[in-house]
């Protein structure tokens, strides 16, 4: 199995069974957002204890790659600290080009760094297609600051 096809089950299986899927009781802040031009919804329930994140719940509907990303990204910050998560977000960003800086993907050791998210780095030939992957993690840049109170 080639490396592409791996990465391609990777995400029909986050998209086909999302980790963490519904929704939190008790303290938790919640974010939502859309892609208006392909129509893929995303929210996101997320606990923070003092500054971890105890709990994240995702729901949302739309293309795989929207869906496989919120999976995949509710899966990697529980227990990530506050600073962790914003480091993975920054990787994540950096990993598909949609901040400027060196991509932090170690292609000698795939999966080293953001683990089931780097099943997503092939997105980046589809520039139209970036913005799927990436609304799961402006949802939770929502999300976290209204944790942070604001």
């Amino acid at each position: 199995m080639s490396l592409e096809e791996l990465y391609r089950s990777v995400i029909l299986d986050h998209y086909r069974s999302p980790r963490r899927q519904g929704s939190l009781a008790g303290d938790h802040v919640h974010a939502e957002g859309t892609n208006p031009s392909c129509g893929d919804e995303f929210s996101l329930d997320l606990a923070v204890e003092g500054d971890t994140v105890v709990d994240a719940a995702i729901q949302g509907q739309g293309c795989s790659i929207s869906q496989a990303s919120g999976s995949m990204m509710a899966e990697a910050i529980v227990g990530k600290t506050l600073p962790e998560v914003d480091e993975l977000i920054h990787k994540f960003k950096l990993m598909m080009a949609i901040e400027e800086g060196d991509d932090p993907i170690d292609e000698s050791r795939p999966g080293s760094v953001l683990g089931d998210l780097e099943a997503l780095q092939g997105v980046r030939k589809f520039p139209v297609r970036i913005k799927c992957a990436d609304l799961p993690w402006a949802t939770l840049q929502d999300a976290l600051r209204e944790a942070a109170g604001g």
